[in-house]
């Protein structure tokens, strides 16, 4: 009888350790906002994309059920900080039974972009609850060729006498 070999993935194997222990972490302090408080819990992360192309980064969050006013878009030491909250709009009752299960409460996600982005470049879009951050690219240095100045005091570029 021969024995099928099966390969070993450390990697797959660490990471569905993580998975799971975030799913219990994740479970046991989603109840601080849960369903004895009316809500389905105060954790809320909202999905985002961020896209590169050649001259911007662009950063889409969906937002579903989030006001304008209540999202601020924030860069600070490299930093991108994406916060708000989605308030519960759900209606108390004195008897009977309901089910809230769509998350609410305050979030925030943060991205750590490359040095010399311009703050002043930044631009923002709020359109049918999805977010749209455009952060474009800081410019690359170019290498500077710097004259050398030989005994006499010519200058030398490269070997060249200038």
């Amino acid at each position: 009888m021969k024995l099928p070999m099966i390969r070993w993935e450390p990697a797959r194997e660490l990471q569905a350790i993580q998975q799971e222990m975030n799913r219990l972490f994740g479970s046991a302090f989603d109840t601080q906002g849960g369903v004895a408080n009316g809500g389905a819990g105060s954790r809320w992360i909202p999905p985002m994309d961020l896209v590169e192309d050649d001259e911007q980064f662009v950063v889409r969050a969906d937002l579903p059920g989030v006001e304008e006013q209540d999202v601020t878009v924030e860069l600070e030491d490299n930093v991108l900080t994406i916060a708000g909250e989605r308030k519960s709009d759900a209606q108390q009752r004195k008897e009977g039974y309901y089910r809230i299960e769509r998350a609410y409460g305050a979030f925030s996600r943060a991205l750590t972009l490359p040095e010399g982005i311009d703050a002043e470049g930044i631009k923002a879009s709020f359109t049918k609850g999805v977010l749209e951050v455009r952060i474009p690219k800081p410019e690359e240095r170019k290498p500077r060729k710097v004259a050398i100045n030989v005994g006499d005091g010519t200058p030398v570029i490269e070997g060249q006498t200038v």
